[in-house]
This record gives C-alpha cells, sequence and structure tokens, in this order.
C-alpha cells in the first residue's frame, strides 16, 4: 500500500482558474483527465515525483453526482467552497482491504481526451463523508498512471490533518504509515479547525522551495 494521490475540489465554474492557480504555484502544469461517467464528475491531474499526483476534481449536472458516493462527496465539498477533501492510497491486492470493509469494491474509469481509458477498483469512499480524516484505496487496473501525465516537478513533503484520534479510526493505520513513502504527517485538533476533520493543508517541495496549498 502507497500513497497515490490527494483531492482537491473546486466547482465546475472555477475549475480552469483553480488548475491555473495551483498549478502556477507549483512550477507544473495539470492537464485535462477528463469525466469520470460513473460518478459525475471530472477531474485535471498534476504528476508529482514518486508516483504520485494531485488531482481537482469538480461535481457535474450529471444524475449518478448525486446518485454515488464519491459524486456526493465532491458535490458537498464544493457546496461548502471546495478545497482538500480526500487522500487516497494504491494498494496492488484489493481483497484484503475488501475483507475489511465486508464489502466489494467498485470500478472506475475515465476516458482522457486522447481516448485512451484508465480502470480501477476504489473502495471507501462511503466512509469519507463522515470521517473526511480517513483515506480511501484504489487498485489500478490499467497500466497507465496519472503520475506519468507531464513532467513531474514537485513532490509531497507533508500533510496536515484535523483529526483527534491521529487515524486510530482506520483499519489500516499501520499501513496507511508505511505506505508514506517519506511523506510527513501532521496531525492537529479539530477544534483549531473549526469543528472540521480532513486535510488541512499539502506542503510540496518545488523548484522555488516549499509551497504550502491550504
Amino acid at each position: 500500500m502507497r500513497l497515490d494521490h490527494v483531492s482537491y475540489v473546486t466547482s465546475h465554474d472555477q475549475l480552469a482558474d483553480t488548475v491555473q492557480r495551483l498549478g502556477s504555484r507549483l512550477g507544473s502544469t495539470f492537464v485535462d483527465g477528463g469525466v469520470h461517467p460513473r460518478f459525475g464528475t471530472r477531474n485535471f491531474t498534476l504528476p508529482l515525483q514518486n508516483g504520485q499526483y494531485i488531482e481537482v476534481v469538480c461535481p457535474l449536472d450529471h444524475p449518478a453526482t448525486e446518485q454515488t458516493p464519491w459524486g456526493k462527496a465532491v458535490s458537498k465539498k464544493a457546496q461548502e467552497g471546495g478545497g482538500w477533501l480526500t487522500w487516497v492510497f494504491a494498494t496492488d491486492n484489493i481483497s484484503k482491504v475488501e475483507e475489511k470493509f465486508g464489502r466489494s469494491a467498485i470500478e472506475g474509469h475515465r476516458t482522457r481526451p486522447d481516448g485512451s481509458d484508465l480502470k480501477w477498483k476504489q473502495i471507501g469512499v462511503n466512509e469519507i463523508a463522515e470521517s473526511r480524516e480517513l483515506p480511501f484505496f484504489i487498485q489500478w487496473l490499467t497500466a497507465d498512471h496519472p503520475s506519468q501525465d507531464g513532467k513531474a516537478v514537485a513532490a509531497i513533503e507533508k500533510i496536515t490533518i484535523s483529526d483527534s484520534d491521529q487515524l486510530s479510526d482506520s483499519w489500516f493505520k499501520t499501513e496507511i504509515l508505511a505506505g508514506l513513502n517519506g511523506t510527513n504527517l501532521e496531525f492537529i485538533d479539530p477544534s483549531t479547525n473549526d469543528g472540521e476533520s480532513g486535510i488541512v493543508a499539502v506542503d510540496l517541495i518545488t523548484p522555488s522551495g516549499v509551497v504550502r496549498l491550504d
């Protein structure tokens, strides 16, 4: 299990501005990731070092947006003003994760503008609706990975998370900590974050120095 990507939400109207603003701060360029037809969302991705990436995702005016856990989570965050939604860990064997959750992972896919299709399985999105400090989990089913879309110049240095329990509610705390691959975690008490749990900020090392995205 390893840290795969972090997800930042914006509205559809602000998608272009958000992608340009974040990309400019990181000295890199987002690429159009395409639409997630099953979830009613679309994204742009920015490659990072260590096989990771940032996703900027927005809800669409689509029936699936309010009918799927991911679509609803993205839509709700966008209505709250956007910002960091979640972090995601990839595994080569999602069946072990499925056993803990007691249900099957669901398949997702998105078609890039060039026509290529990315496919994966994901599980744990239901839980982030109420516990935003927790990550969810995916297994890639295609060889292509968004970290390969473009030149990676930045790397995640630290993720700051509002969670008084410091992931003790997760069945996978040990695996999560082992899969950070050098990324630091900083926990703050939700009382200092308007009582909200979840990702507060992500610090990235760039050619111009450390950039904090909050």
